[in-house]
């Protein structure tokens, strides 16, 4: 049995039935190139703006998301927002898949249905695409960074969602004083990326498919293989880091089997 998102409140008796498999809500994309990277430009920008920038550029951590070039992709779908605790149980419950460290017992904690699930590997999220497109009839996958990044900043190449400078009531992270995940449609509109996909940065790091490779990003270099071994990169920042993981280009590496409380996924198709 499945159950089709309308695009109304997400709240319910229905999110809680773990019998029903929820139809995800996914925002279209179309084929088309975009800035992908950080160029030299944007972190004189940011060297300005912001204290962290300064040691960042010391110690070379802008490098991984250099040289910003441009990247064509073909059209693609990709999730409205991360999938929920809610998701996630009826996953659980009717696979048996691990549950999630910080789940009681065999149940997300009371009153966050519809936070983005957290505690899950690559891996994890991986089976849970798997499983879906088994039971909807339909390919559902991780992203592709590039997919990701252009889903997030647009094709003019914005540092955030929003524009390039950061606003603390778009997103959630340490400057939102939250101290915990928030329900994945609270920054709905106000923090939405030029494409209408919500919950981009902050709130939870989100797996993508892609292996940590340099720039320039190509998708035909082994670096989506599904089987390839390595780190597996992780966008957007999260609830208890600062805006300087949220932009939109900034990039993390982390091994499939890595769990924490601020990492989860959105689910992405291809068109």
């Amino acid at each position: 049995m499945t159950l089709s998102d309308s695009g109304k409140s997400r709240s319910g008796a229905a999110q809680q039935n773990p019998l029903l498999i929820k139809t995800p809500q996914l925002v279209q994309i179309p084929t088309g190139s975009f800035i992908m990277g950080t160029s030299d430009v944007q972190i004189g920008q940011l060297l300005v703006r912001e204290d962290w920038a300064k040691d960042w550029y010391d110690e070379g951590l802008f490098q991984v998301e250099q040289p910003q070039h441009s990247v064509k992709l073909a059209a693609f779908e990709i999730a409205q927002y991360p999938v929920t605790n809610a998701d996630y149980y009826t996953f659980v419950y009717r696979t048996g898949h691990r549950i999630p460290k910080g789940w009681i017992g065999f149940h997300y904690p009371d009153g966050q249905a519809e936070h983005p699930v957290t505690g899950i590997s690559w891996n994890d999220a991986a089976a849970y695409c798997k499983w879906l497109s088994e039971e909807l009839k339909c390919s559902y996958r991780l992203p592709t960074e590039a997919e990701w990044e252009r889903a997030a900043r647009g094709v003019d190449g914005n540092i955030f969602p929003w524009g390039d400078m950061f606003d603390p009531w778009r997103c959630n992270t340490t400057e939102s004083g939250k101290h915990s995940t928030t329900p994945v449609w609270t920054y709905a509109r106000t923090g939405d990326s030029p494409a209408g996909v919500s919950d981009m940065v902050g709130n939870v790091w989100e797996w993508t498919n892609s292996l940590l490779q340099p720039y320039p990003y190509k998708l035909d270099d082994g670096r989506e293989a599904p089987t390839g071994s390595g780190k597996r990169v992780v966008r957007g920042g999260a609830w208890y880091y600062s805006q300087k993981l949220a932009r939109c280009a900034a990039r993390e590496g982390l091994l499939p089997d890595y769990t924490s409380n601020s990492l989860g996924f959105r689910l992405g198709r291809s068109s």
